[in-house]
C-alpha cells in the first residue's frame, strides 16, 4: 500500500464511510464501551487507515471501524488517519487482512472474509472457482489467502462454503451450536432443503449431527433429498440430545464472560449452577434455625 500522506491527518468522522460490504460486525458491548471510555480520555492512540472514495471528499475506512464507532459515541468531531490511495479490490484485500488476526473473529465472519479477499484476488487475475462444490480442491488464491492467514487451503474452501448457509444456520455457527463440518455439509443444500431443516431442528429441539448432516448432502447429490427425507434423518433422536434443556443464547450473554468456547460456556453455568445451589441450602439451614 502507498501511503499518500506520510504522517496522520485529522479526518472530520462525517467524512468516513465503513467500507462497503466488510464482513465484521462492531457490536455496542463491553469492549467497546471500554474502548470508548479510553478514547475520551487518551484520545485515538492508532491511526484510522482509509482511502479516497473516488469522485468524492468522502475516504472508505480500511482499518478502524471500531475506532471510528468508539469514536462517535464519544462525540469526537474529527478522527487521526493515514490515507492510502487504494482501488476497490486492493482496499477489501486490505480490510480482510488487517481484521483477520483479531482475538474474536465469529465464523461467519471469517467465511465472508475469505471469499471477499477470494473475490477481489479473482478480479486481479488470480486463478479461482468460487462455484466449485469440491472442498479442498488445489486452487492458486486459496494457496496464497491460506499463506496469510492461520488456516490451510483446504479449511479456507471450507470457511467460504459456509457463506452459502442461510442466516439462521451462519447464526447457530456463530453460537457454537453446529460444528464447522456441519455448516460446510448444511451449506450444500439449497435454500429451500436448508429452511425444511432449519424447521426440523425447531420441531425436535435439536441440530443436526455431522452424520445427519452428510446423509442429507448424499441424498441432495443423488437427486434423493425431499421434505420426507430430511424429516426421518432429523426425527432420529440423538444420545448427546436426550433430556436436555434448552436456554436463549441472548439470555445466556447477559451473563456470561465473553470469549468462551463451547465447553468453557458449559462449564461456567454447571459451576455457576453448583454455587447457586450450595447457596440455597446455607440459606434454608439459617432459615431453620
Amino acid at each position: 500500500m502507498k501511503n499518500t500522506m506520510k504522517k496522520p491527518v485529522a479526518i472530520p468522522v462525517k467524512k468516513l464511510r465503513p467500507f462497503a460490504g466488510h464482513p465484521f460486525k462492531v457490536k455496542d458491548d463491553d469492549e467497546m464501551n471500554t474502548l470508548i471510555e479510553s478514547i475520551q480520555t487518551q484520545g485515538i492512540l492508532s491511526p484510522l487507515i482509509v482511502r479516497p472514495i473516488e469522485d468524492t471528499d468522502k475516504y472508505e475506512v480500511i482499518s478502524g471501524h471500531r475506532r471510528l464507532h468508539a469514536a462517535i459515541k464519544a462525540g469526537i468531531a474529527e478522527v487521526p488517519a493515514l490515507i492510502y490511495a487504494l482501488d476497490r479490490d486492493a482496499a477489501a484485500i486490505a480490510v480482510v487482512d488487517s481484521n483477520l488476526h483479531r482475538e474474536h473473529i465469529l465464523p461467519s465472519e471469517k467465511a465472508f472474509a475469505y471469499r471477499m479477499k477470494l473475490e477481489a484476488m479473482s478480479r486481479q487475475g488470480h486463478r479461482s472457482d468460487l462455484t466449485s462444490d469440491q472442498v479442498g480442491r488445489k486452487l492458486e488464491t486459496a494457496e496464497i489467502i491460506a499463506q496469510q492467514s492461520d488456516d490451510s487451503k483446504s479449511q479456507v474452501r471450507r470457511y467460504i462454503r459456509l457463506t452459502y448457509l442461510i442466516p439462521e444456520f451462519l447464526e447457530k455457527m456463530d453460537n457454537n451450536e453446529i460444528a464447522l463440518s456441519v455448516g460446510v455439509e448444511l451449506s450444500f443444500l439449497d435454500e429451500q432443503s436448508q429452511r425444511e431443516v432449519l424447521e426440523q431442528c425447531e420441531m425436535n429441539d435439536c441440530t443436526p449431527s455431522y452424520s445427519q448432516a452428510w446423509r442429507m448432502h448424499k441424498a441432495d447429490r443423488e437427486s434423493a433429498l425431499t421434505k420426507a427425507t430430511i424429516q426421518t434423518i432429523m426425527s432420529e433422536q440423538k444420545a448427546n440430545q436426550r433430556e436436555t434443556m434448552k436456554v436463549p443464547i441472548s439470555r445466556l450473554r447477559e451473563v456470561l464472560p465473553q470469549g468462551l468456547d463451547a465447553k468453557k460456556t458449559e462449564d461456567f453455568i454447571i459451576k455457576a449452577c453448583d454455587y447457586y445451589r450450595k447457596y440455597l441450602i446455607r440459606q434454608r439451614n439459617r432459615d431453620e434455625r
